[in-house]
């Protein structure tokens, strides 16, 4: 995006303009289709916004997956596919969020003190379809975000109109079906009403069918301008599955199918419906956002990850169940002005957010509850003020300084164990520094630095944990542009925590852990060599470590060590257009010592997509192409089979789905 200038300092930032204006043309002629990653468009070399085309180009096997066009994030399941993904970036295994904050339309979508993990962030409400652009950061160099934002955050913006309404039609192997649509149009004077729909089933590979049913909804109401304007929307996601869990080594080596289950009661359900609404006002020199939501959440899981370790009558089934409204505000505004002479602008902001929960977890059999562990009312408030002021000392170099302060109320009153009742409170001061130098031939420099965090699940803080874990981070990066159709950045970082304690919620109990350090080396690539070509290559390295000696190891488990990825994109090749996707998950420690690692995988997908005529288009999705036998997800841990007189320390693996084709047909009207 171009600076705005004010008019005070119009003829000191005269260069400084007219380099932003050649930016901003180089870029639409070359990228703007895909991309907005071009040089002068960002504070960081791991910052971007990923457009609606790109989207359209790559296949996704699970909607969550779409978080994958952030450079060096890697998606997988654990579980049932109506269960919140798991998450790998920057050496964090992430788990189904802690420290990567998600927005959907202005919606947060990460859980505090949820009741199967701290941060627990489930995309299955969003349609892909309706996304215009996804806009990422990595590291805590920004001062509008707060909690869970400290590896990376990602808003992901819906559009307000469509081009013509649309239905679309999926079928697939294993019962795959799918049927999504939507349109828009003008019910009044200046207003724009939007819709869409979503309804699929799925029972994937597994021995045990997935009978994964979930309906979407969303409804749009705008008017105004891009400059002034206001939007509402409406959203509704349903959905019901029964799930395989991941299952030990030893029992596939015994004979076992891969994609079979040891509790063929598993599964969950899941619901969320939520209010929305944004006011805006942009001018030459100013822009002021308002925005307000509400949200409704459940949620009830049933899993068993040990079988008969702990009740070897019954099974070690166990439910979680989470309960919880949602309410939010937020509000900033950002002005250019003068400040010693050089051109700047400025932004405050706030944001609160009040989560009002009931959470339990309950020993089950069959999805029948036969005990208590616990059952806790929630209440959980958080306040962040945050103010940024951005100057342009000279035409090549361009500084950002920020501080955020941020406060969080926990109380909890334990309806099971009074002892387990209290309340307490945590308050965070976090600067933000970037410095960007250049552009010196299409390329430029960044230097950031940060201090970030994220909240602790209330049940542990009123007992003993910290409120508010603190990270600290800094990066040098670069972005260049030297060759004609190549974006290209490179990112050196490093990432410290003061604890990796973490709420485990399948035990209800805190875990302590010892502080981290961890660094890495990004390099993304765009490349567009020909008009109907566009090439995608990235590559993470991370060194995940904790930060102190102890003899169990230094080794953080599920910390991968490389991402990769590579995509060969043809588009408008005639009425064909197409990708092939490889995507690499390292290896990485699964204990302390490092005595035990999980293996690589390497997956290769698919897309072949035809116009037919002006309105109508066919894509064909092959996902895992070559059929390997891969594993989404490996842990290690003890566990007990039936039969097994102990404890067995093993491998924990749950399988990656096999070669897998679904075919769409999607018409315009």
């Amino acid at each position: 995006m171009l600076r705005k200038i004010p008019a005070a300092c119009a003829a000191a930032a005269a260069f400084t303009a007219a380099q932003a204006q050649t930016t901003e043309l180089e870029r639409v002629e070359i990228t703007a289709r895909h991309y907005d990653n071009a040089v002068g468009t960002s504070d960081a070399a791991s910052q971007g916004t990923v457009r609606a085309e790109l989207l359209k180009s790559l296949p996704a096997l699970r909607t969550g997956e779409l978080l994958e066009f952030v450079p060096g994030l890697v998606v997988t399941q654990h579980s049932g596919d109506g269960k919140a993904n798991q998450y790998f970036l920057r050496g964090f295994n992430l788990d189904h969020g802690t420290d990567f904050a998600t927005t959907v339309d202005g919606l947060p979508v990460n859980m505090p003190s949820h009741g199967h993990g701290q941060g627990y962030a489930d995309l299955n409400f969003l349609i892909p379809e309706l996304v215009d652009r996804i806009e990422y950061r990595k590291g805590p160099y920004f001062a509008r975000n707060g909690d869970f934002a400290a590896a990376g955050s990602a808003d992901i913006l819906y559009r307000r109109t469509l081009d013509v309404p649309f239905a679309a039609l999926t079928l697939g192997q294993r019962q795959y079906r799918r049927l999504v649509g939507g349109g828009s149009g003008e019910v009044g004077e200046g207003l724009q009403l939007l819709g869409a729909i979503e309804v699929m089933h799925n029972d994937g590979p597994w021995v045990v069918p997935e009978h994964l049913r979930k309906s979407n909804a969303l409804l749009t109401l705008s008017g105004g301008t891009r400059v002034e304007g206001w939007s509402g929307s409406l959203m509704a996601y349903d959905a019901t599955w029964d799930s395989t869990d991941q299952i030990p080594q030893r029992a596939i080596a015994a004979g076992m199918n891969r994609f079979g289950t040891l509790d063929a009661s598993d599964g969950g359900s899941t619901r969320r419906a939520s209010l929305s609404g944004e006011w805006h006002r942009d001018t030459s020199t100013s822009a002021t956002r308002l925005a307000a939501y509400a949200i409704d959440y459940r949620l009830k899981l049933f899993s068993n990850f040990t079988y008969v370790l702990e009740r070897p009558a019954t099974g070690d089934q166990f439910s979680q169940q989470d309960r919880r409204s949602i309410y939010g505000v937020s509000a900033s505004h950002a002005v250019d002005h003068a400040l010693a002479g050089f051109a700047a602008r400025s932004e405050i902001g706030a944001q609160l957010r009040h989560d009002h929960i009931r959470v339990g977890l309950f020993d089950t059999q069959s999805r029948e509850t036969i005990a208590t562990t616990r059952d806790d009312k929630v209440r959980e408030t958080q306040l962040g003020l945050y103010g940024q002021t951005s100057v342009e000392l000279t035409p090549w170099l361009r500084g950002v300084a920020g501080l955020r302060a941020d406060q969080a109320r926990f109380e909890v009153d334990s309806l099971f164990n009074a002892a387990d009742s209290g309340s307490a409170s945590d308050h965070l001061l976090s600067p933000k520094l970037s410095l960007i130098l250049g552009p010196w031939a299409k390329t430029e420099f960044f230097f950031n630095a940060g201090k970030g965090f994220h909240s602790n699940d209330a049940r542990g803080v009123v007992v003993d944990a910290p409120g508010l874990v603190a990270a600290r981070g800094l990066e040098l990066g670069a972005r260049s542009e030297w060759l004609p159709g190549l974006q290209s950045s490179l990112a050196l970082w490093k990432l410290d925590f003061d604890s990796e304690l973490v709420y485990v919620g399948d035990a209800g109990a805190t875990e302590p852990n010892r502080p981290s350090t961890r660094r890495g080396v990004e390099w993304n690539n765009r490349y567009i060599p020909l008009p109907w070509l566009l090439v995608d290559a990235d590559l993470a390295w991370t060194h995940a470590r904790f930060a102190n000696a102890d003899p169990a190891g230094r080794r953080i488990p599920n910390a991968v060590d490389k991402v990769a990825s590579l995509a060969v994109s043809l588009r408008d090749f005639g009425p064909w257009s197409g990708s092939l996707q490889w995507r690499y998950l390292g290896s990485g420690a699964l204990i302390e010592d490092d005595s035990v690692r999980s293996k690589s995988s390497l997956t290769t997908n698919l897309r072949i997509a035809r116009q037919l005529g002006a309105k109508a288009e066919l894509t064909l999705d092959v996902f895992n192409l070559f059929d390997r036998k891969l594993d989404d997800i490996q842990y290690f841990y003890e566990s007990q089979l039936p039969g097994e007189t102990a404890p067995v320390a093993d491998r924990h693996v749950h399988p990656a789905e096999p070669r897998t084709l679904r075919l769409t047909l999607r018409v315009d009207f």
